[in-house]
């Protein structure tokens, strides 16, 4: 098992793993046509209008805004919830953040303030790194769960002085990258069994494509904490709102640290937010888009002998590289195709040998790419 541990040292950064990409950036760049960039998982399609025109409107500009969310937001967070997944949640037990990169990288710091006798941050071993780098800069201990032959979390794995140890573990349903459907109920269980928080990162939630859509929620609140976010649901990444909803005692926690942070979606963007929230439509021809995204990448990469599965959720294909070498399978989509894809080393050394292949691009884009391959 690899730890990643911290010590007297001074921090340096590593590289961004996406500044990593730059040669095979200009080499798709040299294509005709330019690049078409499937690195990120940037939406590239329309926002609702009229979260838009609100934005436009400036609401809440001269006042600092709540940093737990207006409540307007909040019951139109929880109002989706609802609607969306019924899911019932109290007025005490959500509030609003700054998208979910803020939230996935502050946890641990502000969960070892709580807890200071506890050091460990458990995570899916392919993930978002952004789980094991929030560990590194609070100062824990990072343990990547393995996983099983479906990308799922293999809780079995946990070794007990870890879990004795644990701060909290996160889950992230639909994954990323590899799309797979965790069992949250088995994942919150094991959590309340042990006294750990469980941390379920839902991002991809309104694109599940097998069965109904999963949420820790939906085991009840206590111990638990759901992240949500409008940044792929409403192709808001910009916005950054996000919202976190869950234990009512730790979500007061929060709400109460994050005051004293300064951590403020500007009032513009949470009435915004609330326009997005309250209109469906907008989402459900977005995942049509999506669900043709992934059958034409998906078909145009069989005709090649790559190995693909349709992912469980999410909008990503994770694929595994016919060598087994990843970077030269992202070589031979650049070079060939003009298409900018991600080694699955970035998401963990269990993934090294696939590549993830984000479907932010146009249609139009995708089908150039398709004819590029295919000549």
């Amino acid at each position: 098992m690899v730890v990643i541990r911290t010590d007297d040292e001074p921090f340096v950064p590593p590289p961004y793993p996406y500044d990593r990409l730059n040669q095979l950036r200009e080499m798709a760049a040299s294509l005709p046509g330019g690049m078409i960039d499937l690195s990120i998982g940037a939406p590239c399609d329309a926002p609702p209008a009229e979260a838009l025109r609100v934005l436009g409107e400036g609401e809440g500009l001269r006042t600092y805004p709540p940093s737990i969310g207006s409540p307007a937001l909040l019951d139109a967070t929880r109002g989706w919830l609802d609607r969306r997944f019924g899911i019932a949640i109290g007025e005490d037990e959500v509030g609003a953040c700054l998208g979910l990169k803020e939230m996935v990288v502050g946890l641990p710091h502000w969960l070892r303030l709580r807890e200071p006798d506890r050091d460990t941050v458990l995570y899916p071993a392919v993930s978002y790194p952004s789980y094991a780098m929030g560990a590194r800069l609070a100062g824990c201990r990072s343990v990547p769960v393995a996983m099983d032959d479906q990308w799922r979390m293999d809780l079995s794995s946990i070794d007990d002085d870890d879990a004795d140890s644990a701060l909290c573990i996160w889950v992230n349903t639909p994954g990323n990258p590899a799309g797979a459907l965790d069992d949250l109920a088995a994942v919150a269980a094991w959590g309340r069994e042990r006294n750990i928080p469980v941390l379920s990162d839902e991002c991809y939630i309104e694109f599940t494509w097998d069965g109904e859509p999963r949420s820790i929620l939906r085991s009840g609140v206590e111990g638990v904490l759901a992240l949500h976010s409008l940044s792929k649901r409403s192709n808001l990444a910009g916005l950054r709102v996000g919202s976190y909803s869950g234990d009512p005692d730790l979500v007061h926690y929060l709400r109460e640290i994050r005051k004293h942070t300064g951590a403020m979606i500007p009032g513009p963007n949470q009435a915004a937010a609330v326009a997005a929230l309250n209109d469906d439509a907008h989402v459900d021809a977005q995942k049509e888009i999506y669900r043709e995204r992934i059958n034409l990448v998906g078909s145009a990469l069989r005709v090649l002998g790559a190995n693909v599965d349709s992912p469980g959720g999410g909008f990503y294909l994770w694929v595994e590289a016919n060598d087994g070498d990843a970077w030269d399978f992202a070589d031979f989509l650049a070079r060939r195709g003009g298409a900018v894809v991600s080694p699955g080393e970035f998401y963990g050394d269990q993934g090294h040998d696939h590549v993830r292949i984000a479907l932010v691009q146009p249609t139009d884009r995708l089908k150039e790419m398709a004819v590029r391959l295919g000549a």
